[in-house]
């Protein structure tokens, strides 16, 4: 049984999806503005198509506003911070750390396949298969041990999100909805490269900054957004 099969079962068992609420999640946030987490970056016509497709056909059961550009998350990282004194705060330390990890790892450039139209409790995605484990090392290289049992590592599923539920939908309904999205010929992308983003801890589904892009061929870092956090660049 596949991952997404485990995961429609266990969507249909919820009965109702999970509503997003545009609200200030302070409790989290604790008034620290940028959340910082590893990537691919899928932003080409092709992925975009598919989740403007994806998008478009469940509209009605979507929350207004979700500005995120086609990704998969390897790693969430924590709140961008130059003095880190949280346990959730991602600063210079992690940072080289995870470029030394990466170094080690000397990942090569590979293929991954975007798939069907499926769904978590609290937002739809288009799934995505990783023939050859290349998402699988990378988490597993960003992620350490410590982290794995709470970031839930052993349950990764890559996905592209579509969008993020606005209401308590029947699952039964929206699964309905989903087996009547066309099917599309899978997507298949070379990889060559992971980004570092992040967005708005203020802004649920908020647009995403690319920070840095690390490219596999030559193990180099190619800078976007260095207002963000200059010291990192220094260190690099």
């Amino acid at each position: 049984m596949t991952d997404h099969t485990n995961t429609r079962i266990s969507f249909l068992e919820s009965d109702y999806t999970i509503p997003n609420l545009r609200q200030d999640f302070r409790e989290w946030h604790l008034g620290r503005s940028r959340y910082v987490f590893w990537a691919i970056d899928l932003d080409c016509p092709t992925v975009c198509l598919q989740v403007n497709a994806a998008e478009l056909h469940l509209a009605d059961l979507l929350l207004d506003g979700y500005d995120r550009k086609p990704h998969i998350t390897l790693s969430v990282c924590g709140f961008l911070s130059g003095q880190p004194k949280h346990t959730d705060d991602f600063g210079v330390s992690h940072f080289a750390a995870h470029l030394s990890a990466l170094h080690k790892v000397q990942q090569r450039p590979f293929q991954i396949e975007i798939g069907t139209l499926a769904s978590f409790s609290s937002a739809p995605y288009l799934s995505v298969n990783d023939p050859v484990n290349g998402l699988s090392t990378l988490r597993n290289c960003l992620t350490p041990i410590v982290q794995q049992s709470h970031q839930g590592i052993n349950n990764y599923i890559p996905h592209v999100t579509v969008g993020l539920y606005g209401g308590s939908w029947l699952t039964q309904v929206v699964s309905d909805r989903l087996d009547k999205f066309p099917r599309a010929d899978v997507s298949r992308c070379l990889i060559k490269h992971i980004s570092l983003m992040s967005y708005s801890a203020f802004d649920i589904g908020g647009a995403l900054t690319i920070i840095a892009d690390y490219h596999f061929e030559g193990a180099r870092i190619h800078w976007h957004e260095t207002s963000l956090f200059n010291t990192l660049k220094t260190k690099s």
